[in-house]
Protein backbone atom coordinates (compact mmCIF):
# COMPACT_ATOMS: atom_id res chain seq x y z
CA UNK A 1 0.00 0.00 0.00
CA UNK A 2 1.23 3.51 -0.72
CA UNK A 3 2.61 5.67 2.03
CA UNK A 4 0.30 8.22 3.65
CA UNK A 5 3.21 10.68 3.93
CA UNK A 6 5.31 10.57 0.76
CA UNK A 7 7.31 13.72 1.52
CA UNK A 8 9.46 14.69 4.48
CA UNK A 9 11.78 17.53 5.42
CA UNK A 10 14.32 14.99 6.70
CA UNK A 11 17.49 15.41 4.68
CA UNK A 12 17.17 19.19 4.51
CA UNK A 13 18.80 21.40 7.16
CA UNK A 14 16.35 21.63 10.09
CA UNK A 15 16.86 24.86 12.07
CA UNK A 16 14.93 23.56 15.10
CA UNK A 17 17.00 20.37 15.20
CA UNK A 18 20.24 22.31 14.75
CA UNK A 19 19.23 24.72 17.56
CA UNK A 20 18.40 21.85 19.97
CA UNK A 21 21.60 20.10 18.88
CA UNK A 22 23.76 23.12 19.77
CA UNK A 23 21.92 23.70 23.06
CA UNK A 24 22.56 20.09 24.04
CA UNK A 25 26.22 20.18 22.95
CA UNK A 26 26.89 23.47 24.79
CA UNK A 27 25.14 22.20 27.95
CA UNK A 28 27.04 18.93 27.96
CA UNK A 29 30.37 20.62 27.22
CA UNK A 30 29.68 22.84 30.25
CA UNK A 31 29.16 19.62 32.28
CA UNK A 32 32.45 18.34 30.83
CA UNK A 33 34.29 21.53 31.84
CA UNK A 34 32.90 21.20 35.38
CA UNK A 35 33.78 17.48 35.49
CA UNK A 36 37.30 18.03 34.11
CA UNK A 37 38.15 20.12 37.17
CA UNK A 38 37.16 17.15 39.36
CA UNK A 39 38.95 14.49 37.29
CA UNK A 40 42.52 14.31 38.57
CA UNK A 41 42.99 10.59 39.26
CA UNK A 42 42.33 7.31 37.46
CA UNK A 43 39.55 6.50 39.95
CA UNK A 44 37.80 9.75 39.10
CA UNK A 45 38.36 9.19 35.36
CA UNK A 46 37.00 5.62 35.28
CA UNK A 47 34.69 5.46 38.35
CA UNK A 48 33.65 9.09 39.07
CA UNK A 49 35.43 8.83 42.43
CA UNK A 50 32.72 6.30 43.49
CA UNK A 51 30.54 9.30 44.40
CA UNK A 52 27.37 8.62 42.35
CA UNK A 53 24.20 7.77 44.33
CA UNK A 54 22.04 4.73 43.58
CA UNK A 55 19.25 6.83 42.01
CA UNK A 56 21.68 8.88 39.93
CA UNK A 57 23.41 5.73 38.75
CA UNK A 58 20.03 4.17 37.91
CA UNK A 59 19.25 7.08 35.59
CA UNK A 60 22.78 6.90 34.15
CA UNK A 61 22.44 3.12 33.63
CA UNK A 62 19.15 3.69 31.83
CA UNK A 63 20.80 6.42 29.79
CA UNK A 64 23.70 4.11 28.93
CA UNK A 65 21.38 1.24 28.01
CA UNK A 66 18.65 3.06 26.07
CA UNK A 67 20.79 3.39 22.99
CA UNK A 68 20.22 4.20 19.33
CA UNK A 69 19.15 0.57 18.98
CA UNK A 70 16.40 1.10 21.55
CA UNK A 71 14.98 4.38 20.31
CA UNK A 72 15.69 4.29 16.57
CA UNK A 73 16.23 0.60 15.91
CA UNK A 74 13.32 -1.01 17.80
CA UNK A 75 10.82 1.57 16.57
CA UNK A 76 12.12 0.88 13.06
CA UNK A 77 11.93 -2.90 13.45
CA UNK A 78 8.37 -2.76 14.83
CA UNK A 79 7.32 -0.41 12.02
CA UNK A 80 8.64 -2.90 9.44
CA UNK A 81 7.90 -6.29 11.04
CA UNK A 82 5.17 -5.56 13.60
CA UNK A 83 4.87 -7.87 16.61
CA UNK A 84 8.29 -9.47 16.10
CA UNK A 85 10.07 -6.25 17.02
CA UNK A 86 8.82 -6.83 20.58
CA UNK A 87 11.40 -9.61 21.08
CA UNK A 88 14.12 -6.96 21.29
CA UNK A 89 12.20 -4.91 23.87
CA UNK A 90 11.38 -7.85 26.14
CA UNK A 91 14.75 -9.56 25.67
CA UNK A 92 16.69 -6.50 26.72
CA UNK A 93 14.41 -5.86 29.70
CA UNK A 94 14.54 -9.44 31.03
CA UNK A 95 18.33 -9.17 31.29
CA UNK A 96 18.06 -6.77 34.24
CA UNK A 97 16.87 -9.24 36.91
CA UNK A 98 19.91 -11.36 35.96
CA UNK A 99 22.11 -8.33 36.63
CA UNK A 100 20.30 -7.55 39.91
CA UNK A 101 20.40 -11.04 41.46
CA UNK A 102 23.65 -12.43 40.06
CA UNK A 103 26.02 -9.63 39.16
CA UNK A 104 25.48 -6.17 40.73
CA UNK A 105 26.60 -6.73 44.34
CA UNK A 106 29.57 -9.09 43.69
CA UNK A 107 30.79 -6.79 40.93
CA UNK A 108 30.78 -3.69 43.16
CA UNK A 109 32.49 -5.48 46.05
CA UNK A 110 35.15 -7.31 44.04
CA UNK A 111 36.09 -4.94 41.23
CA UNK A 112 37.82 -1.66 40.67
CA UNK A 113 37.24 -0.40 37.11
CA UNK A 114 36.52 -3.33 34.75
CA UNK A 115 34.79 -6.73 34.80
CA UNK A 116 38.26 -8.29 34.37
CA UNK A 117 38.98 -7.23 37.98
CA UNK A 118 36.27 -9.67 39.12
CA UNK A 119 37.19 -12.55 36.80
CA UNK A 120 40.90 -12.32 37.67
CA UNK A 121 40.39 -11.77 41.42
CA UNK A 122 41.84 -15.13 42.57
CA UNK A 123 43.42 -16.13 39.25
CA UNK A 124 46.68 -15.31 37.45
CA UNK A 125 46.30 -11.71 36.28
CA UNK A 126 48.05 -11.57 32.90
CA UNK A 127 46.29 -14.29 30.86
CA UNK A 128 42.84 -13.47 32.28
CA UNK A 129 43.16 -9.72 31.70
CA UNK A 130 44.42 -10.17 28.13
CA UNK A 131 41.47 -12.49 27.35
CA UNK A 132 39.00 -10.13 29.08
CA UNK A 133 40.33 -7.15 27.13
CA UNK A 134 39.80 -9.07 23.86
CA UNK A 135 36.22 -9.91 24.90
CA UNK A 136 35.53 -6.31 25.96
CA UNK A 137 36.91 -4.78 22.77
CA UNK A 138 34.94 -7.22 20.56
CA UNK A 139 31.66 -6.22 22.27
CA UNK A 140 32.54 -2.51 22.26
CA UNK A 141 33.36 -2.66 18.52
CA UNK A 142 30.00 -4.22 17.56
CA UNK A 143 28.09 -1.85 19.82
CA UNK A 144 29.98 1.18 18.50
CA UNK A 145 29.06 0.23 14.94
CA UNK A 146 25.36 0.43 15.78
CA UNK A 147 25.63 3.76 17.59
CA UNK A 148 27.79 5.43 14.95
CA UNK A 149 25.55 4.25 12.08
CA UNK A 150 22.50 5.68 13.89
CA UNK A 151 24.35 8.91 14.65
CA UNK A 152 25.61 9.31 11.10
CA UNK A 153 22.13 8.90 9.62
CA UNK A 154 20.60 11.27 12.14
CA UNK A 155 23.10 14.12 11.76
CA UNK A 156 23.11 13.66 7.97
CA UNK A 157 19.34 14.15 7.91
CA UNK A 158 19.32 16.97 10.49
CA UNK A 159 22.05 19.07 8.88
CA UNK A 160 21.73 18.01 5.26
CA UNK A 161 25.43 17.00 5.18
CA UNK A 162 27.16 13.81 4.05
CA UNK A 163 26.94 10.66 6.19
CA UNK A 164 30.72 10.41 6.55
CA UNK A 165 31.11 14.00 7.79
CA UNK A 166 28.23 13.39 10.23
CA UNK A 167 30.03 10.38 11.74
CA UNK A 168 33.24 12.42 12.14
CA UNK A 169 31.32 15.22 13.93
CA UNK A 170 29.74 12.75 16.39
CA UNK A 171 33.13 11.13 17.08
CA UNK A 172 34.78 14.47 17.80
CA UNK A 173 32.05 15.72 20.18
CA UNK A 174 32.06 12.39 22.05
CA UNK A 175 35.87 12.52 22.37
CA UNK A 176 35.61 15.94 24.01
CA UNK A 177 33.36 14.50 26.77
CA UNK A 178 35.38 11.40 27.51
CA UNK A 179 38.85 12.85 27.06
CA UNK A 180 38.44 15.71 29.51
CA UNK A 181 35.51 14.82 31.78
CA UNK A 182 35.88 11.04 32.10
CA UNK A 183 33.20 9.10 33.98
CA UNK A 184 31.90 12.13 35.91
CA UNK A 185 31.00 13.96 32.69
CA UNK A 186 29.76 10.78 31.02
CA UNK A 187 27.47 9.99 33.98
CA UNK A 188 25.81 13.40 33.99
CA UNK A 189 25.46 13.44 30.19
CA UNK A 190 23.72 10.06 30.51
CA UNK A 191 21.38 11.33 33.26
CA UNK A 192 20.40 14.38 31.18
CA UNK A 193 19.93 12.16 28.14
CA UNK A 194 17.74 9.64 30.06
CA UNK A 195 15.39 12.41 31.21
CA UNK A 196 15.20 13.90 27.69
CA UNK A 197 14.64 10.51 26.07
CA UNK A 198 11.88 9.44 28.48
CA UNK A 199 10.19 12.81 28.05
CA UNK A 200 10.47 12.74 24.25
CA UNK A 201 9.21 9.15 23.96
CA UNK A 202 6.31 9.85 26.36
CA UNK A 203 5.30 12.93 24.35
CA UNK A 204 5.34 10.95 21.08
CA UNK A 205 3.32 8.16 22.72
CA UNK A 206 0.63 10.53 24.00
CA UNK A 207 0.37 12.28 20.62
CA UNK A 208 0.20 8.92 18.80
CA UNK A 209 -2.45 7.43 21.08
CA UNK A 210 -4.47 10.69 20.90
CA UNK A 211 -5.04 9.87 17.22
CA UNK A 212 -6.63 6.57 18.29
CA UNK A 213 -8.77 7.68 21.25
CA UNK A 214 -5.98 6.67 23.66
CA UNK A 215 -6.75 3.02 22.91
CA UNK A 216 -3.72 0.93 21.78
CA UNK A 217 -6.12 -1.76 20.49
CA UNK A 218 -7.49 0.73 17.95
CA UNK A 219 -3.93 1.47 16.78
CA UNK A 220 -3.16 -2.26 16.39
CA UNK A 221 -6.47 -2.83 14.57
CA UNK A 222 -5.61 -0.04 12.11
CA UNK A 223 -2.16 -1.58 11.49
CA UNK A 224 -3.81 -4.96 10.87
CA UNK A 225 -6.30 -3.36 8.47
CA UNK A 226 -3.52 -1.62 6.51
CA UNK A 227 -0.89 -4.37 6.37
CA UNK A 228 -2.70 -7.61 7.16
CA UNK A 229 -3.16 -9.63 10.35
CA UNK A 230 0.44 -10.93 10.21
CA UNK A 231 1.74 -7.65 11.72
CA UNK A 232 0.13 -8.74 15.01
CA UNK A 233 1.56 -12.27 14.87
CA UNK A 234 5.10 -13.60 15.33
CA UNK A 235 7.17 -14.98 12.48
CA UNK A 236 7.92 -12.08 10.16
CA UNK A 237 11.28 -10.94 11.57
CA UNK A 238 12.21 -14.17 13.39
CA UNK A 239 10.47 -17.04 11.57
CA UNK A 240 12.60 -19.89 12.93
CA UNK A 241 11.76 -20.79 16.60
CA UNK A 242 15.43 -21.66 17.22
CA UNK A 243 16.37 -18.18 15.99
CA UNK A 244 13.87 -16.66 18.44
CA UNK A 245 15.31 -18.65 21.38
CA UNK A 246 18.86 -17.83 20.31
CA UNK A 247 18.14 -14.11 20.01
CA UNK A 248 16.32 -14.13 23.37
CA UNK A 249 19.32 -15.77 25.09
CA UNK A 250 21.68 -13.22 23.58
CA UNK A 251 19.58 -10.25 24.68
CA UNK A 252 18.92 -11.62 28.18
CA UNK A 253 22.42 -12.79 29.15
CA UNK A 254 24.26 -10.25 27.02
CA UNK A 255 23.08 -7.48 29.34
CA UNK A 256 25.10 -9.03 32.17
CA UNK A 257 28.20 -9.16 29.95
CA UNK A 258 28.23 -5.63 28.52
CA UNK A 259 31.45 -3.94 29.69
CA UNK A 260 30.07 -0.37 29.62
CA UNK A 261 27.07 -1.42 31.75
CA UNK A 262 29.15 -3.45 34.23
CA UNK A 263 31.56 -0.53 34.59
CA UNK A 264 28.77 1.68 35.94
CA UNK A 265 28.57 -0.39 39.15
CA UNK A 266 32.01 0.88 40.20
CA UNK A 267 30.76 4.49 40.33
CA UNK A 268 28.58 3.94 43.44
CA UNK A 269 29.89 3.95 47.03
CA UNK A 270 28.66 0.48 48.10
CA UNK A 271 26.75 -2.69 47.14
CA UNK A 272 23.41 -1.33 48.43
CA UNK A 273 23.67 1.60 46.02
CA UNK A 274 24.54 -0.87 43.22
CA UNK A 275 21.27 -2.76 43.87
CA UNK A 276 19.29 0.49 44.07
CA UNK A 277 20.69 1.60 40.73
CA UNK A 278 19.49 -1.63 39.05
CA UNK A 279 16.03 -1.12 40.57
CA UNK A 280 15.76 2.42 39.16
CA UNK A 281 17.22 1.43 35.80
CA UNK A 282 14.80 -1.51 35.38
CA UNK A 283 11.75 0.69 36.02
CA UNK A 284 12.88 3.39 33.61
CA UNK A 285 13.91 0.95 30.88
CA UNK A 286 10.71 -1.10 31.22
CA UNK A 287 8.54 1.99 30.78
CA UNK A 288 10.62 3.12 27.83
CA UNK A 289 10.43 -0.21 25.97
CA UNK A 290 6.65 -0.26 26.33
CA UNK A 291 6.62 3.13 24.64
CA UNK A 292 8.87 2.04 21.73
CA UNK A 293 6.29 -0.58 20.79
CA UNK A 294 3.59 2.09 20.49
CA UNK A 295 6.00 4.31 18.52
CA UNK A 296 6.77 1.48 16.07
CA UNK A 297 3.12 0.76 15.33
CA UNK A 298 2.37 4.49 15.24
CA UNK A 299 5.06 4.99 12.59
CA UNK A 300 3.75 1.99 10.64
CA UNK A 301 0.24 3.45 10.49
CA UNK A 302 0.81 7.23 10.43
CA UNK A 303 4.02 7.40 8.38
CA UNK A 304 3.89 4.22 6.32
CA UNK A 305 6.50 1.57 5.66
CA UNK A 306 7.45 2.86 2.22
CA UNK A 307 8.09 6.38 3.50
CA UNK A 308 10.27 5.01 6.34
CA UNK A 309 12.45 2.81 4.11
CA UNK A 310 12.68 5.56 1.47
CA UNK A 311 14.47 7.77 4.01
CA UNK A 312 16.63 5.01 5.53
CA UNK A 313 16.66 1.43 4.25
CA UNK A 314 17.40 0.07 7.72
CA UNK A 315 14.19 1.67 9.07
CA UNK A 316 16.11 3.63 11.72
CA UNK A 317 14.32 6.94 11.10
CA UNK A 318 10.80 5.69 11.98
CA UNK A 319 10.61 7.62 15.28
CA UNK A 320 11.82 10.99 13.87
CA UNK A 321 9.44 10.61 10.90
CA UNK A 322 6.56 9.90 13.31
CA UNK A 323 7.49 13.05 15.22
CA UNK A 324 7.28 15.07 11.98
CA UNK A 325 3.82 13.70 11.19
CA UNK A 326 2.56 14.43 14.70
CA UNK A 327 4.14 17.81 15.38
CA UNK A 328 5.78 19.15 12.23
CA UNK A 329 9.42 20.15 11.86
CA UNK A 330 9.51 21.58 15.40
CA UNK A 331 8.81 18.22 17.06
CA UNK A 332 11.01 16.47 14.49
CA UNK A 333 13.87 18.77 15.49
CA UNK A 334 13.40 18.07 19.19
CA UNK A 335 13.17 14.27 18.75
CA UNK A 336 16.15 14.22 16.40
CA UNK A 337 18.21 16.16 18.96
CA UNK A 338 17.08 13.76 21.73
CA UNK A 339 18.10 10.80 19.57
CA UNK A 340 21.47 12.47 19.02
CA UNK A 341 21.87 12.93 22.78
CA UNK A 342 21.01 9.24 23.17
CA UNK A 343 23.74 8.14 20.81
CA UNK A 344 26.37 10.51 22.15
CA UNK A 345 25.90 9.36 25.75
CA UNK A 346 26.11 5.67 24.83
CA UNK A 347 29.16 6.15 22.59
CA UNK A 348 30.86 8.00 25.48
CA UNK A 349 30.16 5.09 27.87
CA UNK A 350 31.37 2.52 25.33
CA UNK A 351 34.57 4.42 24.60
CA UNK A 352 35.29 4.77 28.31
CA UNK A 353 34.87 1.01 28.90
CA UNK A 354 37.12 0.21 25.92
CA UNK A 355 39.71 2.69 27.20
CA UNK A 356 39.59 1.04 30.64
CA UNK A 357 40.30 -2.36 29.05
CA UNK A 358 43.27 -0.98 27.10
CA UNK A 359 44.78 1.12 29.89
CA UNK A 360 43.78 -0.56 33.19
CA UNK A 361 43.73 -4.22 32.06
CA UNK A 362 46.47 -4.28 29.42
CA UNK A 363 48.84 -1.39 30.15
CA UNK A 364 48.76 -1.08 33.95
CA UNK A 365 47.95 -4.65 35.05
CA UNK A 366 49.70 -6.67 32.29
CA UNK A 367 52.48 -4.51 30.84
CA UNK A 368 53.41 -2.58 34.01
CA UNK A 369 52.45 -5.41 36.43
CA UNK A 370 50.32 -3.02 38.49
CA UNK A 371 53.19 -0.62 39.08
CA UNK A 372 52.33 2.54 37.12
CA UNK A 373 52.27 6.08 38.54
CA UNK A 374 48.84 7.72 38.66
CA UNK A 375 49.68 10.43 36.13
CA UNK A 376 50.92 7.77 33.69
CA UNK A 377 47.70 5.77 34.14
CA UNK A 378 45.65 8.87 33.31
CA UNK A 379 47.81 9.67 30.25
CA UNK A 380 47.46 6.12 28.91
CA UNK A 381 43.68 6.16 29.57
CA UNK A 382 43.29 9.35 27.53
CA UNK A 383 45.51 8.02 24.72
CA UNK A 384 43.40 4.84 24.60
CA UNK A 385 40.26 7.01 24.42
CA UNK A 386 41.60 8.82 21.34
CA UNK A 387 42.44 5.50 19.63
CA UNK A 388 38.93 4.14 20.31
CA UNK A 389 37.33 7.39 19.11
CA UNK A 390 39.13 7.05 15.75
CA UNK A 391 38.14 3.35 15.53
CA UNK A 392 34.48 4.30 16.25
CA UNK A 393 34.49 6.83 13.39
CA UNK A 394 36.01 4.32 10.94
CA UNK A 395 33.54 1.57 11.94
CA UNK A 396 30.60 3.94 11.52
CA UNK A 397 31.70 4.78 7.97
CA UNK A 398 32.37 1.15 6.95
CA UNK A 399 29.01 -0.24 8.21
CA UNK A 400 26.78 2.45 6.67
CA UNK A 401 23.15 1.34 6.13
CA UNK A 402 22.79 -1.45 8.75
CA UNK A 403 19.76 -1.62 11.10
CA UNK A 404 21.12 -0.53 14.47
CA UNK A 405 18.93 -2.79 16.67
CA UNK A 406 20.11 -5.78 14.70
CA UNK A 407 23.80 -4.83 15.03
CA UNK A 408 23.39 -4.42 18.79
CA UNK A 409 21.75 -7.87 18.91
CA UNK A 410 25.03 -9.27 17.58
CA UNK A 411 27.02 -7.31 20.19
CA UNK A 412 24.83 -8.90 22.87
CA UNK A 413 25.57 -12.36 21.43
CA UNK A 414 29.31 -11.76 21.81
CA UNK A 415 28.86 -10.42 25.37
CA UNK A 416 26.59 -13.33 26.38
CA UNK A 417 28.96 -15.94 24.92
CA UNK A 418 32.33 -14.69 26.18
CA UNK A 419 31.97 -12.30 29.12
CA UNK A 420 28.86 -13.66 30.87
CA UNK A 421 30.07 -17.30 31.39
CA UNK A 422 33.44 -16.11 32.72
CA UNK A 423 31.79 -13.68 35.12
CA UNK A 424 29.29 -16.21 36.52
CA UNK A 425 31.78 -19.07 36.86
CA UNK A 426 34.43 -16.87 38.49
CA UNK A 427 31.92 -15.57 41.07
CA UNK A 428 30.13 -18.81 41.95
CA UNK A 429 32.40 -21.82 41.23
CA UNK A 430 35.30 -22.71 43.50
CA UNK A 431 36.93 -24.95 40.88
CA UNK A 432 37.26 -22.26 38.21
CA UNK A 433 40.85 -21.77 37.03
CA UNK A 434 42.91 -19.29 35.03
CA UNK A 435 42.85 -21.63 32.02
CA UNK A 436 39.09 -22.02 32.39
CA UNK A 437 38.54 -18.25 32.42
CA UNK A 438 40.67 -17.75 29.31
CA UNK A 439 38.90 -20.67 27.59
CA UNK A 440 35.42 -19.26 28.44
CA UNK A 441 36.15 -15.79 27.12
CA UNK A 442 38.13 -16.73 24.01
CA UNK A 443 35.93 -19.70 23.00
CA UNK A 444 32.67 -17.77 23.48
CA UNK A 445 33.93 -14.63 21.76
CA UNK A 446 35.65 -16.33 18.81
CA UNK A 447 32.82 -18.86 18.29
CA UNK A 448 30.19 -16.10 18.24
CA UNK A 449 32.24 -13.99 15.79
CA UNK A 450 32.85 -16.97 13.50
CA UNK A 451 29.21 -18.11 13.51
CA UNK A 452 28.02 -14.52 12.90
CA UNK A 453 30.36 -14.48 9.89
CA UNK A 454 28.87 -17.76 8.63
CA UNK A 455 25.26 -16.74 9.36
CA UNK A 456 22.58 -15.60 6.88
CA UNK A 457 23.11 -12.04 8.14
CA UNK A 458 26.59 -11.83 6.64
CA UNK A 459 26.63 -14.52 3.94
CA UNK A 460 23.16 -13.91 2.43
CA UNK A 461 22.19 -10.33 3.34
CA UNK A 462 25.64 -8.72 3.08
CA UNK A 463 27.62 -10.92 0.66
CA UNK A 464 24.71 -12.05 -1.53
CA UNK A 465 25.24 -15.82 -1.24
CA UNK A 466 22.23 -18.09 -1.78
CA UNK A 467 22.63 -19.99 1.50
CA UNK A 468 24.62 -19.63 4.71
CA UNK A 469 26.86 -22.26 6.34
CA UNK A 470 25.28 -21.60 9.76
CA UNK A 471 21.46 -21.49 9.64
CA UNK A 472 20.70 -19.13 12.56
CA UNK A 473 20.95 -15.34 12.40
CA UNK A 474 22.04 -15.11 16.04
CA UNK A 475 24.50 -17.74 17.37
CA UNK A 476 23.85 -17.43 21.14
CA UNK A 477 21.99 -20.74 21.51
CA UNK A 478 25.23 -22.49 20.49
CA UNK A 479 27.90 -20.11 21.76
CA UNK A 480 26.60 -19.33 25.29
CA UNK A 481 26.63 -23.03 26.34
CA UNK A 482 29.97 -23.37 24.53
CA UNK A 483 31.47 -20.60 26.68
CA UNK A 484 30.32 -22.36 29.88
CA UNK A 485 31.40 -25.82 28.70
CA UNK A 486 34.87 -24.61 27.65
CA UNK A 487 35.45 -22.99 31.05
CA UNK A 488 34.24 -26.04 33.02
CA UNK A 489 36.12 -28.65 30.94
CA UNK A 490 39.46 -26.79 30.97
CA UNK A 491 39.13 -26.10 34.73
CA UNK A 492 38.45 -29.80 35.45
CA UNK A 493 41.29 -30.99 33.22
CA UNK A 494 43.88 -28.68 34.84
CA UNK A 495 42.92 -27.86 38.48
CA UNK A 496 44.59 -24.82 40.09
CA UNK A 497 45.24 -25.05 43.84
CA UNK A 498 45.90 -21.33 44.38
CA UNK A 499 42.64 -20.39 42.64
CA UNK A 500 40.66 -22.90 44.75
CA UNK A 501 42.31 -21.68 47.97
CA UNK A 502 41.46 -18.06 47.18
CA UNK A 503 37.75 -18.76 46.75
CA UNK A 504 36.80 -18.30 50.43
CA UNK A 505 38.52 -14.91 50.66
CA UNK A 506 36.74 -13.87 47.46
CA UNK A 507 33.36 -15.03 48.83
CA UNK A 508 33.92 -13.09 52.04
CA UNK A 509 34.72 -9.89 50.17
CA UNK A 510 31.89 -10.46 47.72
CA UNK A 511 29.34 -10.62 50.56
CA UNK A 512 30.88 -8.26 53.11
CA UNK A 513 32.43 -5.73 50.76
CA UNK A 514 35.65 -5.70 52.80
CA UNK A 515 38.24 -3.46 51.19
Amino acid sequence: MSSPVPTTSLGEPNLTAISFFFVFVVATLAITFWAARRTKTTEEYFAAGRSISGRQNGFALAGDYMSAASFLGIAGLVSQSGFDGLIYSTGWLVGWPVVLFLIAEPLRNLGKYTFADVVSFRLRQTPVRVAAAIGTLAVVAFYLIAQMVGAGNLIRLMFGISYELAVVIVGCVMLAYVLFGGMIATTWVQIVKAVLLMGGAALLCVLTLAKFDFNPATLFAKASEMYGAEVLAPGKQVANPWDAISLGLALMFGTAGLPHILMRFYTVPDAKAARQSVFWATGLIGAFYLMTFVLGFGAMVLVGREAITAVDKGGNMAAPLLAEVLGGTGLLGFIAAVAFATILAVVAGLTLSGAAALSHDLWVSVYRKGDAPRDEQLRVARAATVVLGIVAILLGIVFKGQNVAFMVGLAFAVAASGNFPALVLSIFWRGYTTGGAVASIITGTVASLVLIGLSPTIMVDLLGAETAWFPLKNPAIVTVPLGFVAGVVVSLLAPETAARDGFDAKQRRMIMGVE
